[in-house]
């Protein structure tokens, strides 16, 4: 069954209700955030498709946090789009990250890098999508970001 609602998620077990995890969530937070502080920050052409792959990673790591965190296990990135769109009810979000998701697979399981215009877009957009889940998770009294 192909998945195209948080619903077709939930219905097809890609996603289910647990009990919130905190201390994972904490952990997966810290990650990202330390993940994107030891990064190459020297972008250029040769880099710039790694250093997105890496906020990508990074992104991956908050909405895992941010899923746990309002007791969910979600199994695939096309249903954490879908939290965002379906639940949180953030259609904007929703197309950051499917925008991201979606050059994302094209460089890891099509090889097609993006131009260094592309990249840096990505990049650029990476980090606008961070920020904003940054800000949802920091909603969290017990949450404390870098």
């Amino acid at each position: 069954m192909k998945n195209s609602s948080w619903e077709d998620c939930l219905d097809s077990n890609s996603s289910i209700k647990i009990t919130p995890n905190i201390q994972k969530a904490k952990s997966l937070i810290e990650v990202a955030e330390d993940r994107i502080k030891i990064l190459n920050l020297n972008l250029n052409k040769d880099t710039a498709n790694y250093i997105f792959e890496d906020y990508y990673s990074s992104i991956l790591e908050l909405m895992q946090a941010l899923v746990l965190l309002k007791g969910y296990k979600v199994d695939n990135h096309v249903c954490l789009g879908f939290f965002l769109r379906d639940v949180l009810n953030d259609e904007s979000l929703f197309r950051l990250f499917d925008n991201c998701r979606f050059k994302r697979n094209s460089l890891v399981y099509y090889g097609k890098r993006m131009d260094f215009e592309t990249a840096r877009d990505a990049i650029k957009k990476s980090k606008i999508l961070m920020g904003k889940l940054k800000e949802i998770i920091g909603k969290f009294d017990f949450i404390k970001l870098k």
